[in-house]
């Protein structure tokens, strides 16, 4: 018989102001007492907290666990089934069948097609800043508009939509919007899809929803798709931009060692995702009785999967809580595993390591420009993490 698990108290828990890169102290004590712990969803149904590497990895990867929508086990009525082409929140063949038609459109090689591009668009938010400058908001001159243009790009969103398409998905996002003003946002941004896949299809242009148009999958299934890739698209990697370069200026001695040999970028960047984990959790369900670490997960309960303790466990990392860009052993969890692997981790990639390049290039002095402790950070209760603003300055 198995000892009895550890209990995860009441989350969300807050980070230290400051210092807000590693995980609650809550869930690394759990992971202490061990892998996999009991915890009490906030709609008050019992389920599991996942804290640690393998075993986070193994549910990944395990079909036994479930990622539909309808199935999670977190509330006390049932949820509805995930919209046509949210894919994200599907099982096989569903999942496939939605996200096939994408994954050759996010290839590594294709991703570097778009390389001179990225770089376009860095330089004139760079260029912008400078004018400007000395001083400015980083999360809204910067870390924001980059991946807000590049996907609105590859969809075909016209320019002059990007800006509302930015607030409305960060309106989604940010863990502090209330039910009324979420569900206004969703209605205008599905409504502004409809419009937009209808003009697609009358009207094709080179970029990714004009070539879905041309299939077999409907208007909704498509409207699904393109809201999933824009979320996906822009929030994670303008948190990454933001949280880690807040992350970097909090580190002298490894900005100093990134400045020195830019040629660690590559590896800068993976570590960063590691560090951060900006994606924190994900949830699955069991479809039967699964033992993971010694625990029964019984069917029908649902488990949270703790990214970013999983990619601080020191039974994975070395001095996992340290950030070192130049770390050897990778293999972290920031864009998941198994068929739910990040469709876009290529793009973000590539975005974050023409990004962080270009902006310790062109801004040598760049420091914060008030005290680490009041920097504001996202609430813990959002999707994924990060700073509200990132007040920064030069030396003109």
């Amino acid at each position: 018989m198995s000892e009895s698990p550890y209990t995860v108290p009441a989350l969300p828990a807050e980070r230290r102001t400051g210092c807000p890169f590693d995980p609650p102290a809550e869930l690394t004590e759990a992971r202490r007492h061990g892998p996999v712990s009991r915890y009490t969803h906030p709609g008050g149904k019992p389920g599991w907290f996942i804290t640690g590497y393998e075993q986070v990895r193994s549910v990944l990867a395990d079909p036994r666990f479930s990622s539909r929508k309808d199935l999670m086990n977190v509330v006390d009525f049932e949820l509805p089934p995930a919209p046509p082409g949210e894919f994200l929140l599907m099982d096989e063949p569903e999942h496939s069948r939605y996200r096939k038609p994408l994954v050759g459109r996010f290839t590594a090689r294709r991703m570097r097609l778009l390389t001179e591009r990225i770089e376009q668009i860095t330089a004139e938010c760079l260029d912008a800043m400078e004018k400007a400058g000395p001083g400015a908001d980083l999360v809204s001159a910067f870390a924001k508009p980059i991946p807000t243009i590049v996907i609105c790009e590859i969809l075909g969103v016209p320019y002059a939509d990007r800006a509302s398409f930015q607030e409305q998905i960060d309106t989604f996002m940010n863990g502090e919007t209330g039910d009324e003003e979420l569900i206004a946002a969703y209605t205008a941004t599905q409504e502004y899809l409809g419009r937009l896949v209808a003009a697609k299809r009358a009207d094709p242009t080179d970029d990714v929803l004009s070539e879905l148009a041309d299939s077999d999958l409907t208007d909704e299934e498509l409207r699904g798709i393109s809201l999933i890739l824009l979320a996906a698209g822009f929030d994670t990697t303008a948190n990454m931009l933001s949280l880690g370069t807040f992350a970097l200026l909090q580190h002298p001695e490894q900005l100093a060692a990134l400045r020195a040999d830019p040629e660690l970028i590559d590896r800068a960047v993976e570590e960063l995702l590691r560090y951060l984990s900006v994606a924190k959790t994900f949830h699955r369900t069991a479809l039967e009785d699964v033992e993971v670490a010694g625990q029964t997960i019984e069917a029908g309960t649902t488990v949270v999967l703790s990214y970013h303790t999983a990619n601080r466990d020191p039974g994975r990392f070395t001095d996992p809580d340290v950030l070192d860009l130049a770390r050897q052993d990778g293999g972290h969890l920031a864009f998941g595993h198994g068929i739910h692997l990040c469709l876009g981790a290529q793009l973000a990639r590539v975005e974050m390591r023409i990004a962080f390049s270009a902006l310790l290039d062109r801004f040598p002095t760049l420091r914060l420009a008030v005290p680490a402790d009041e920097v504001a950070l996202r609430p813990e209760a959002a999707d994924i993490f990060g700073v509200k603003n990132l007040p920064v300055t030069w030396d003109a």
